[in-house]
């Protein structure tokens, strides 16, 4: 019987492509469960075979637990002490054997054997497949229409390949009969219980990018880059094109002889709209182009919050925000500015009280009249920073203002700012550290008063830190902030770990 179980092994691995040890395992798995019948209680068996001879031994095993637990399967675990009655040397987690009658490998070893077998080369076939595809993660694959059903679309990639299209990747309103030939991104391997799953999309913006790939050989020659893209999928797109070469037009390039190659990619994704715009380095040129078709009149840039005011003409308001927002949506992910659409007329009702404050905190803070104010405001400076450290000659070059009147404004700016710095500090100069930042472990007292100066004064402040905000500190190191702010929030854990009190 030993040589037919070889030769059953070897014709199994050569028809279906899969190693000898897999189907060895098969084979002492399957003899295993079906030993286990002999038995009334839920033993634990392993089964060893000599992959040279065909012969396999039997064994009953039991693993080792420690001597306080509650055991779940006592007809497979022992407890340490009875285990070390009986081999000194076994340990927790290990296991001891005795040999058993192990069973002849008839018709029910034959017919348990056939399913483990076949499960285990699924397996095999899966995860050849799954290592095949890996490489291909973010990369677009065509196949076949195999299932369809309310949750996905299980798409034939060939070879023995499947793919899973989940119902959220697909373009809305999007139609799948089986036999239908499909492209899509192959965007993750998802772990799953029966083995690794490639799922599929069709709504990714990356899709649209190698889609471009494709149909534009500038774009897979590196002649033209696709350096932004946004999708609304299945309505409308945008993406932001780019050359180095300067008698290639990129966007001509990109839609192609009366509109050809964008065409192509319209098509296959459902007819979808797409916007191609040149890609700018300044960020309010781009944004100019990502609010194609509708044409901007005004754009204010605000760096700190990452938003811009952008004005247009009333007529073509509705045009700029596009139906449900959609234009203005995609070009704020294709900048990833937010980007606030206004008309003229409130933008510069907005820019009047922006300036009208502006005018007022500088009349107060430089001490000087309301008309030397609006001419600051109206050269564009907005802070004190500003007027105090912008190089000289950007103020001497304002009409009406000389050295004099220049070296006056400057100094009234430091000094404001100065009288803010001291007044914050004052602020927190008769704050103590309460008692449970100074007395917490690892605290002391130099350091409790740094942090206070910052503004943490309870261990409650500093447990919302991180440790980017503490690292400046003088001598602070990251394993030292860390572990401060791991032992300011350990009460936090504490409460979570009480039991609320039975009534």
């Amino acid at each position: 019987m030993s040589k037919e179980i070889l030769l059953v092994v070897e014709a199994v691995s050569n028809e279906k492509g899969v190693t000898e040890d897999i189907i060895f395992e098969a084979l002492e798995l399957a003899l295993a469960t079906a030993t286990k019948k002999r038995y009334e209680d839920e033993v634990e068996l392993r089964v060893a075979m000599d992959k040279e001879t065909g012969e396999y031994e039997t064994f009953r095993r039991w693993e080792v637990v420690p001597d306080d637990t509650e055991m779940e399967f006592p007809e497979a675990q022992m407890t340490l002490s009875d285990a070390n009655e009986k081999d000194a040397a076994l340990e927790v987690g290990s296991f001891y054997e005795i040999p058993v009658e192990s069973m002849e490998y008839g018709r029910i070893g034959a017919q348990t054997s056939k399913q483990v077998i076949v499960q285990k080369i699924r397996e095999a076939e899966r995860a050849q497949v799954v290592d095949a595809y890996r490489s291909k993660v973010g990369e677009l694959v065509s196949g076949q229409v195999k299932k369809v059903s309310r949750e996905a679309v299980i798409v034939d990639l060939g070879n023995n390949a499947e793919a899973v299209l989940p119902r959220e990747e697909w373009i809305p309103r999007e139609m799948f009969r089986v036999g239908d030939r499909l492209r899509a991104l192959l965007k993750e391997i998802r772990p799953e219980a029966r083995g690794p799953q490639l799922a599929l999309s069709r709504t990714s913006s990356e899709m649209l990018v190698k889609l471009f790939s494709l149909e534009v050989p500038e774009i897979s020659d590196g002649v033209i880059e696709i350096l932004a893209s946004a999708r609304d999928p299945g309505s409308r797109a945008k993406i932001a094109v780019k050359t180095n070469d300067g008698r290639i037009d990129p966007v001509g390039s990109c839609v192609g002889m009366r509109g050809s190659r964008v065409q192509a990619v319209s098509s296959e994704l459902a007819s979808e709209r797409i916007d191609v715009v040149p890609w700018d380095d300044n960020i309010a040129q781009l944004a100019i182009n990502a609010m194609s078709p509708a044409e901007v009149v005004k754009i204010i840039v605000d760096e700190e919050t990452r938003s811009m005011d952008i004005a247009v003409a009333e007529e073509n308001l509705a045009q700029a925000i596009g139906r449900g927002g959609q234009n203005v949506k995609l070009a704020s992910e294709l900048t990833g500015w937010e980007l606030n659409i206004m008309t003229e007329e409130q933008a510069e009702e907005k820019h009047l009280q922006e300036a009208g404050s502006i005018v007022e905190r500088f009349m107060e803070q430089l001490d000087v009249s309301e008309e030397v104010a609006v001419v600051l405001v109206e050269e564009n400076f907005t802070t004190l920073e500003e007027i105090a450290y912008v190089p000289i000659e950007e103020m001497t070059a304002i009409e009406g203002f000389d050295d004099e009147i220049v070296e006056e404004l400057r100094n009234r700016a430091k000094n404001a700012l100065m009288t803010m710095e001291l007044a914050s500090e004052e602020e927190l100069g008769d704050t103590e550290p309460a008692e449970d930042l100074l007395n917490m472990d690892g605290m002391d007292t130099r350091l409790a008063y740094q942090l206070v100066g910052m503004g943490i004064v309870t261990m409650e402040d500093l447990a919302e830190q991180a440790i980017d905000d503490l690292i400046d500190i003088e001598d602070m190191t990251e394993e030292r902030a860390g572990q401060l702010i791991m032992t300011a929030r350990a009460p936090w854990f504490e409460e979570e770990s009480e039991e609320p009190e039975s009534e």
